[in-house]
């Protein structure tokens, strides 16, 4: 685990309130994927790629969907305390990802927060280029701050905090407990 910024915290969400946000996600997503035989699920690491875990052990053990191709998309651009690591988005594809045919294909990519949209523009751009029939953006936290063109299909919560405020998700095996912060730093 890495040390995390100084500041006030406030936990907004609980484990047992994120277990029922994410079952309702999938609820969501299921009403999207209804119909499709071929579904992918991307995760955006870091935290994006476990929450897309849960929502596909959600989708398989409560609707039935089950079979999905399952990968995840390196995406940098900010840390964790939203402080700017790179002045462009960058994807590192995965050299298995090089010839990925999603051609027919409903793709849910996954992210924990929705701050300025920079990562999921950049994953749809690269998705789209393996040919999907459709693209659907999901998140757990939409901070409603987006400044590029994307918008989000399915979310669990929005938050509007100060843009100086940091929404903190906390994802299992990134962090010990599930559970969303809200760190006003100092």
């Amino acid at each position: 685990m890495t040390e995390k910024p100084r500041g006030r915290r406030t936990c907004l969400y609980t484990p047992t309130q994120l277990d029922a946000i994410v079952s309702d996600m999938a609820r969501q997503a299921s009403g999207l994927l209804a119909g499709r035989t071929k579904v992918a699920i991307v995760g955006i690491l870091r935290r994006g790629a476990p929450l897309a875990d849960r929502l596909h052990a959600q989708l398989a053990n409560t609707w039935g969907i089950a079979t999905c191709v399952r990968l995840d998309l390196k995406i940098t651009r900010y840390a964790d305390d939203l402080t700017l690591l790179y002045p462009e988005t960058r994807l590192t594809e995965n050299p298995t990802h090089a010839a990925l045919d999603l051609a027919g294909y409903t793709v849910l990519v996954v992210d924990d927060v929705m701050y300025c949209g920079h990562s999921l523009l950049r994953a749809v751009e690269y998705l789209a280029c393996k040919q999907p029939a459709e693209i659907r953006t999901v998140v757990l936290v939409d901070r409603g701050a987006a400044k590029l063109p994307v918008r989000t299909d399915i979310v669990g919560v929005r938050l509007d905090v100060a843009p100086s405020d940091v929404i903190e998700c906390n994802v299992p095996p990134y962090e010990d407990s599930f559970r969303i912060d809200l760190l006003q730093p100092e």
